[in-house]
C-alpha cells in the first residue's frame, strides 16, 4: 500500500529536483565556462597561464566573504526571492565577460585587472547559491534521504559539463557583429541564468506549511517529521549560531570540503587545455572533456543511494576522496592520451561523489538557523581552495611547462582530505532514531 510518506517525498521530489538540478546547471555552467574560453582568450587578452589561474580562483575569494551573510539572507528572506537575485545577478556579470576588451579600453585598466575584477564581482553575486540550495533541502527533506537528493542536485555539475563542455566547445566557432567565439560563449551561456532568475520567483515554494501542491495529509506528515527530527538533534545536542561556526566538526568537513575543491577545481578549470594539447579541435575537445563526467554522475548516484542506505557517511567520504586521489595522481604518472583520460575519469567519480555524501553529515546535527550558519561556513571555508587550486596549477604549468607537478599536488590533497573524512565524529543512531520512529 502507498504510504503517505511515500506519496509526500515522491511529489516533493519531482516538484522540486528537476527545477533545482537546471538552476544548478546553468550557475556551474556559468562558474567554468571560463575554461574553455581560456583556449581563445587567454591569447586575445595577453593573460599567461598563472594569470588566468589567479583570476579564475579570485571567484572564490568573493565567495568565501559572502557565504554566510547570503544564507543567512536566504533564511530571513525566503528561498525565492533570494535565489532569484542571486541568478540575475551572476547573469548579468557573467554576459559581462564577453567585453572585457571594451571595458578595459572605456577605464583605462589592463585586461587582467578587468578579468580579476569580473571574477571577483561573478563570486559575489553567486555566494549563498549552493550553500542556500543545500540549506534549502533540509526544509523539505527528512534526514535519510539526504544523501540521495544532494546527490540528484549535484547531478547538474556532471551533466553541466556532458552537455554544456560539447556546447561550449562548439561556440568558440562562432563569430559575428565583430565578436569573436569566446565572447559569443559568455553571452549566450549568461542568458538562461537571467531567464530562470523569473521563474524561481514563481515556482519555488518557501517551506512545506505553504505548499498548495501537496494534500492536507501530505502536508502535516511533512512538517511533523521534520519538526520531529529538528526536536531529536535538538534534545542532543543545541547550537546556536556562533557555536556552530566553531564547531570542531564544521571546521573538519570544512578542511575535507577544502581538500575535494582544490582537487576539483584545479583540474576542471585546465581539463579543457589538458586535452587540447593532445591536438584535438575545439569541438573534439569539447566532447572528450564531457566524458570524466559522465562516469562521475554514474558513481554520484550509486554511492548517495548506498551511503542512505548503509548510514556509513564518513566510510563513504574517504573512499570516494581516495577514488579521487589515485585518479590525479596516475594521471600526473602517464603520458598516453587515452590512458591520461581514462585516470582523470576515475578521479571524477570521487570527485563527483564526495559533496552529496558530505553533506548529510552536517545536517545531521545541525538545524534551523544554524544549519544555514553552519552549511555556508562549511562550503565559504571549503571554496577557499577554490582559489588555490587553479592558481596552482597554472603557477606549476608556467613554472615546469606540464600539469604533472600540479596534478600530483591536488591529488596529496585529495587523499589527506579522505583520511581527515575518517576522524569526523558522526552520531549515526541520531539518524536511525528518526527513521526507525518516523511521524506518521
Amino acid at each position: 500500500m502507498d504510504t503517505v510518506e511515500g506519496r509526500t517525498i515522491r511529489k516533493v521530489m519531482w516538484r522540486l529536483m528537476p527545477f533545482l538540478v537546471v538552476c544548478y546547471f546553468v550557475a556551474y555552467l556559468d562558474r567554468v565556462n571560463v575554461g574553455f574560453a581560456s583556449l581563445q582568450m587567454n591569447q586575445a587578452l595577453g593573460l599567461s597561464e598563472a594569470a588566468f589561474g589567479f583570476g579564475a580562483g579570485l571567484f572564490f575569494i568573493a565567495y568565501f566573504l559572502l557565504e554566510v551573510p547570503s544564507n543567512l539572507a536566504l533564511d530571513r528572506f525566503g528561498a525565492r526571492l533570494w535565489i532569484a537575485r542571486i541568478m540575475l545577478s551572476w547573469g548579468i556579470v557573467s554576459g559581462m565577460f564577453a567585453f572585457i576588451g571594451r571595458i578595459a579600453g572605456f577605464t583605462g585598466l589592463s585586461n587582467a585587472t578587468v578579468f580579476y575584477s569580473l571574477r571577483f564581482l561573478l563570486g559575489i553575486a553567486e555566494a549563498g547559491f549552493f550553500p542556500g540550495i543545500i540549506f534549502y533541502l533540509t526544509l523539505w527533506f527528512p534526514s535519510v534521504y539526504r544523501a540521495r537528493v544532494v546527490a540528484l542536485f549535484m547531478l547538474a555539475i556532471p551533466f553541466s559539463s556532458i552537455i554544456g563542455a560539447p556546447i561550449s566547445g562548439a561556440l568558440l566557432n562562432l563569430t559575428g557583429a565583430g565578436l569573436a567565439g569566446w565572447q559569443w560563449l559568455f553571452i549566450l551561456e549568461a542568458v538562461p541564468s537571467m531567464l530562470m532568475a523569473v521563474l524561481v520567483v514563481f515556482y519555488l515554494t518557501d517551506r512545506p506549511a505553504q505548499a498548495r501542491w501537496l494534500a492536507a495529509d501530505e502536508r502535516g506528515w511533512l512538517e511533523m517529521r521534520l519538526e520531529s527530527e529538528a526536536r531529536t538533534k535538538a534534545q542532543a545536542e543545541h547550537f546556536g549560531i556562533l557555536k556552530a561556526l566553531s564547531d570542531p566538526r564544521v571546521l573538519a568537513c570544512a578542511f575535507v570540503y577544502f581538500c575535494l575543491n582544490a582537487a576539483s577545481y584545479g583540474v576542471a578549470f585546465f581539463l579543457p587545455t589538458i586535452v587540447k594539447g593532445f591536438g584535438f579541435s575545439n569541438v573534439q575537445t569539447g566532447l572528450l572533456a564531457a566524458l570524466p563526467f559522465v562516469f562521475g554522475a554514474v558513481g554520484m548516484v550509486l554511492l548517495g543511494r548506498n551511503s542512505d542506505r548503509t548510514l556509513m557517511r564518513r566510510e563513504h567520504v574517504c573512499f570516494a576522496m581516495v577514488l579521487a586521489a589515485a585518479g590525479v595522481v596516475g594521471a600526473a604518472q602517464v603520458s598516453s592520451p587515452v590512458m591520461v583520460l581514462g585516470l582523470l575519469c576515475l578521479s571524477q567519480i570521487g570527485v563527483s561523489a564526495t559533496p552529496p555524501l558530505l553533506w548529510p553529515i552536517p545536517s545531521a546535527f545541525l538545524t534551523g538557523t544554524s544549519a544555514a550558519a553552519g552549511i555556508a561556513a562549511i562550503n565559504a571555508l571549503g571554496n577557499l581552495s577554490g582559489f588555490a587550486g587553479p592558481f596552482l596549477m597554472g603557477y606549476l604549468r608556467d613554472a615546469t611547462g606540464n600539469f604533472t607537478a600540479g596534478l600530483l599536488v591536488l591529488g596529496g590533497c585529495a587523499l589527506v582530505g579522505g583520511l581527515v573524512a575518517l576522524t569526523l565524529k558522526v552520531n549515526r543512531n541520531l539518524e536511525l532514531a528518526v527513521a526507525a520512529n518516523p511521524a506518521r
